[in-house]
């Protein structure tokens, strides 16, 4: 094994993390998936999220070119997130760990669970 030394800032994985990486954005990107859906929607679908995190989440993925934001200039105001083609390229990403939790049953840790 060579001496090399793994530089974060060079880590392909470190960086896809960095983008993807929080408690809430797999979620957020699942969700989604092919289709628009309104802020409301998915406050309602992801209802253990608080209505700020959800904002900073789809604010960070929108940033990352994850999602797209559309808003409508009408009363009531109305938005739609939708995945960009980088997005949707993350969706078998997540289909196999999915499939990757079923198999092996995965159980969150008494910590990370969700009261």
């Amino acid at each position: 094994m060579s001496n090399q030394r793994l530089l974060i800032s060079d880590c392909p994985l470190s960086s896809a993390m960095s983008a993807l990486g929080s408690k809430w954005k797999p979620i957020i990107v699942a969700v989604i998936r092919d289709r628009k859906v309104r802020f409301g929607q998915l406050a309602a679908v992801i209802d253990i999220v608080s209505r700020k995190v959800l904002t900073e989440q789809l604010r960070e993925l929108e940033a990352d070119g994850i999602v797209i934001r559309e808003e409508f200039r009408e009363l009531p105001p109305r938005v739609e997130y939708s995945l960009t083609p980088k997005g949707l390229d993350l969706l078998p990403i997540l289909n196999l760990l999915e499939k990757w939790e079923k198999k092996h049953d995965v159980e969150p840790l008494p910590s990370r669970q969700t009261p």
